[in-house]
């Protein structure tokens, strides 16, 4: 083939390569764009205004004492709603509803209950008969006291029974006793919180991740289902830490905030994603993790990391104990 060949061929290439580079950028454009403005408009201008008592008088919020729960509490009661708390400590529910009554000037009820048994929810189906229900927080959730492989897990068949009780039937449960009203006055948001761990699983937290990864299914599955009917299942996954007493932060930074801080940020969300991070430092290093780091390397990173802390937790242990027996031989 002459030069004269090559030079006409490229010639006649030159053009369709032109549009398939130009077609790439625009669409690449177009892309960061849409992104950029989806972004503006779910972390700057928020939906805030949507969470009102138009939904309905009452709010339910579970695990409603400490924490984030409080938090939810505290905000939606900020917001006007009438508040239905649910959680386990009687003393702890008058203190918050006391509180939420004489700060936001709204109506408060309780119920007492452990979300560990399964006994406890014509309880609260009595409970919440008589309300219009506009939000429900499924809030409640255990953890494990510390980093642990599985089959060293402290009473570890209690420990399956309770977690998978707190953390899975509460959410279908309280769901059930609050979605059919909903869908029948063609409104209601539901807010499931979830957690980044079960975003993949996390090897020494694994029962907890586990239960975590339904939460988020359970949330989108639902979601789909009821949409077309007016109601808002939205599942929150705080990807890395919030400055509560379960993750034992007592310091809140940019990536650690208070409960507060987080649950502003996340209700601002509402009816904009059905999966979100809600707080956009956190969506930034859920991003990261989810689209540029491989499941392999976050998999092996939490192993590692929890099994320090499980080395940390098991040494300052020992050393209480070996203190509280030096004590006893001293007495």
């Amino acid at each position: 083939m002459n030069r004269d060949s090559v030079d006409e061929m490229m010639s006649r290439a030159e053009t369709p390569l032109f549009w398939v580079g130009a077609f790439t950028v625009a669409t690449l454009a177009l892309w960061l764009l849409y992104r950029l403005l989806t972004g503006f408009r779910i972390w700057i201008l928020g939906n805030g205004q949507l969470l009102t008592p138009k939904l309905g008088k009452w709010a339910v919020v579970t695990g409603a004492t400490d924490g984030i729960g409080k938090s939810y509490a505290e905000e939606l009661a900020r917001r006007g709603f009438a508040m239905m708390l649910i959680s386990r400590s009687q003393e702890k529910l008058d203190d918050v509803a006391r509180s939420l009554e004489e700060q936001f000037k709204v109506e408060t009820r309780t119920i007492a209950v452990d979300f560990g048994k399964l006994d406890i929810y014509s309880k609260i189906e009595e409970g919440l008969a008589d309300l219009e229900i506009g939000v429900l927080v499924n809030n409640v959730g255990v953890s494990y006291p510390y980093p642990e492989y599985y089959l060293h897990i402290p009473n570890l068949e209690n420990f399956i029974t309770n977690t998978i009780n707190v953390n899975m039937t509460s959410v279908c449960q309280m769901t059930r006793l609050v979605l059919p009203k909903m869908v029948a006055r063609s409104k209601g948001v539901i807010l499931n919180i979830s957690s980044a761990s079960g975003m993949y699983p996390v090897p020494l937290l694994t029962v907890y991740s586990a239960t975590k990864a339904f939460v988020d299914f359970f949330s989108r599955g639902l979601h789909e289902e009821y949409r077309r009917q007016g109601i808002i299942i939205q599942d929150f996954d705080p990807p890395l830490y919030v400055a509560t007493k379960m993750t034992r932060i007592r310091k809140p930074t940019l990536d650690k905030p208070t409960p507060e801080r987080y649950v502003a940020a996340e209700l601002n969300t509402v009816g904009l994603q059905n999966q979100t991070n809600g707080y956009f430092p956190h969506a930034v290093m859920g991003w990261v993790t989810t689209r540029l780091v491989p499941s392999s390397i976050v998999i092996f990173l939490g192993a590692r990391m929890n099994r320090l802390q499980r080395t940390g937790y098991l040494h300052r242990r020992r050393l209480r104990e070996q203190r509280n027996g030096a004590s006893l031989k001293t007495e």
